[in-house]
C-alpha cells in the first residue's frame, strides 16, 4: 500500500494527517463532532413555522428566510456536516423571497399563484408523512415493547418413582376381601385343614410369568373367612422372602402383585 492510498486519521485545518507527530500530539481542530440536529431542510422550516405558530399558508418568506439563512451559518459555525439540500433549499427561499420583493409587471394577471404556493404544498406533505411516521413508529413493536416468550422442555429421563405400598393399605385391601367372604357362609361337617406353605405354592402358580394381576384375585372368597387369612399369610411370607412385587400406580390405588424379578 502506497502512502497515497493510506487513510488519514485526523484532518487539521483541512490537510490530512498520515503520520503520528513525534511529541504525540493531535491539536483539538482534529476532532470534529456531527450532530443530526434536524432531518432535512424541510424539517428546519416547519420547526421555524410551528415555533412561531406561523399560518402554513401564509408564510412571512423574508424573515423565515432570514432565520433559516441564520441556522445555516450557525451549522457551519459549529463545523457541523451539511447536506447539499440544506443550501438547495436556501438558494429556493432566495428565489421565493426575491419574487416577492419585486414588483409586478402591468398587465400581469394578479391571480397568478403565489410564488409560496409550491413550497406550502411540499410543506403540507413533508408534515403528513413525518405525522404518519410518528404514529407508526408509535406503535408496540416486537424487539422494543414486546418480546416474544419462548419455553423449552425438556424431557425427563429420570424414572418415575413408583409409590411404596405400606402394610396398612394391604390391610385396607385384606379388610375389603374379608368383607365379601363374610357375605359367603359354608355348612360343612368335617373341618378342612389349611397349609400356609400348600397355599404359597398356588399363589406362586398364578403368578407364572411377569404379568401383573389384582391383588384381590389372590383371595378365594368362597373359602370362608378361614381360607382368605391362610392365602393372606401365605402372601406375606412370599413378600417376606422377596419372592412376590407389589406396584400401585398412585396413592390409593388399587394393588397389583406380580412374581419378582
Amino acid at each position: 500500500m502506497t502512502q497515497q492510498d493510506e487513510m488519514p486519521f485526523a484532518i487539521v485545518r483541512g490537510e490530512a494527517m498520515t503520520e503520528v507527530p513525534h511529541d504525540l500530539y493531535i491539536p483539538p481542530d482534529a476532532m470534529e463532532v456531527i450532530l443530526e440536529a434536524f432531518e432535512g431542510p424541510l424539517d428546519l422550516l416547519l420547526y421555524l413555522i410551528r415555533r412561531q405558530n406561523l399560518d402554513i399558508l401564509d408564510i412571512p418568506v423574508a424573515e423565515i428566510t432570514k432565520q433559516y439563512m441564520g441556522y445555516i451559518e450557525l451549522m457551519q459555525m459549529a463545523q457541523l456536516d451539511l447536506a447539499a439540500e440544506y443550501l438547495v433549499m436556501a438558494a429556493m427561499l432566495a428565489e421565493i423571497k426575491s419574487r416577492m420583493l419585486l414588483p409586478r409587471p402591468e398587465g400581469e394577471d394578479e391571480d397568478d399563484e403565489d410564488p409560496r404556493m409550491a413550497l406550502v404544498r411540499r410543506l403540507q406533505e413533508y408534515e403528513r408523512y413525518r405525522k404518519a411516521a410518528m404514529d407508526i413508529n408509535s406503535l408496540p413493536r416486537v424487539g422494543r415493547e414486546l418480546f416474544l416468550v419462548s419455553v423449552n422442555f425438556e424431557k425427563s429421563t429420570q424414572p418415575e418413582a413408583q409409590p411404596d405400598v405400606s402394610l396398612f393399605e394391604m390391610l385396607d385391601a385384606f379388610k375389603e376381601v374379608l368383607a365379601r367372604a363374610s357375605q359367603h357362609r359354608h355348612f360343612q361337617v368335617g373341618r378342612e385343614v389349611l397349609s400356609v406353605r400348600e397355599r404359597m405354592t398356588q399363589v406362586l402358580e398364578k403368578l407364572q410369568g411377569d404379568e401383573f394381576i389384582r391383588f384381590e384375585a389372590l383371595f378365594r372368597p368362597r373359602e370362608g373367612r378361614m381360607g382368605v387369612v391362610v392365602t393372606f399369610m401365605a402372601i406375606l411370607e412370599l413378600l417376606k422372602d422377596g419372592a412376590l412385587q407389589l406396584v400401585q400406580n398412585e396413592p390409593y390405588a388399587p394393588i397389583h402383585v406380580r412374581m419378582a424379578a
